[in-house]
């Protein structure tokens, strides 16, 4: 039996998480800004779950998180960084209020929450932390640049992370999930179309994903189960797409950047000290004009 905390855990892929931890026995921490969508589950499942209010913002209210599961499981096994929304805008007309709370939700609460748990888990010497970034964490989501500046910075942020928990027997999962069918593309989401003149990008994703809501190809149950699969894993993997356009799209953008790497090498090359006699500006400027020119190639 394992005790989990799950963030965001009222709707969406969280919710799901929630009800497939508490079916196959394990005990929960179920967390949420508005609890009383959580009622139901303490109903069902009675002592196997705890609930309480929490603003993943809120360094506070985190550790009253964590000192729950203590109190009530005496340890904690699996965190879960659910919690998260992403609205479509374009840069312009997105204000730094909304830039703000999105990197505050997505990415310094992922932060808040693991700093909460770290203490314990060092104490145990085991744990997995499992982090929910998105395709969007690979890939600039169109529409939604503070959201993918959120996610892009969880990616780094675990990558780090992962290395300093080998250290003490922690495992970090970064979640990566293409279209599932939740709320997140729904009510979750505040959609702005804004200056007409970012129409091709902004309208486009909008009117994309109004007509794709509920349709996704993801399925939250089955996400849940193979999340419970990864966490009972003695080596989880770092990184995790989920579904199949996930996988189509991180595997397409992965390959077009290492061409691109190759494109540019000789560029990119140049900015070591040089080997044989020419200063670093002369061989700065040779290989720029090799680059461009074969650049301008048909």
């Amino acid at each position: 039996m394992q005790r989990w905390l799950i963030t965001g855990s009222s709707r969406g892929m969280g919710r799901a998480i929630s009800q497939a931890v508490l079916d196959a026995g394990h005990q929960l921490v179920a967390t949420a800004r508005d609890t009383t969508r959580l009622a139901d589950l303490v109903e069902q499942y009675g002592e196997a779950v705890r609930i309480i209010t929490l603003d993943v913002t809120d360094p506070v209210a985190a550790e009253a998180a964590v000192r729950l599961a203590m109190e009530s499981f005496v340890g904690l096994d699996v965190l879960v960084n659910s919690a998260g929304y992403g609205n479509v805008g374009s840069v312009e007309d997105t204000d730094l209020y909304d830039f703000r709370r999105q990197i505050e939700t997505n990415l310094f609460g992922t932060i808040i929450m693991t700093k909460a748990v770290i203490p314990v888990m060092r104490e145990q010497r085991s744990g997995h932390i499992i982090q929910f970034s998105s395709v969007g964490g690979r890939i600039g989501a169109l529409g939604r640049a503070a959201y993918s500046a959120a996610k892009w910075g969880v990616e780094g942020f675990s990558e780090a992370l992962a290395l300093e928990m080998a250290l003490i027997g922690v495992g970090v999962t970064i979640l990566e999930p293409g279209g599932f069918r939740t709320d997140f593309a729904g009510s979750s989401t505040v959609m702005k179309e804004g200056n007409p003149i970012y129409d091709k990008v902004i309208g486009a994703t909008i009117r994309s994903q109004r007509a794709y809501n509920c349709h996704q190809p993801g399925d939250p149950q089955r996400a849940a189960q193979v999340i419970l699969e990864v966490s009972s894993m003695e080596r989880p993997p770092l990184r995790l797409p989920l579904g199949t356009d996930a996988v189509t799209a991180i595997r397409r953008a992965d390959l077009e950047r290492l061409e691109e790497v190759e494109k540019w090498r000789e560029m990119s090359i140049v900015t070591d000290f040089p080997s044989g006699g020419m200063t670093v500006r002369e061989s700065a400027q040779v290989a720029s004009a090799d680059a461009l020119s074969k650049a301008r190639q048909p």
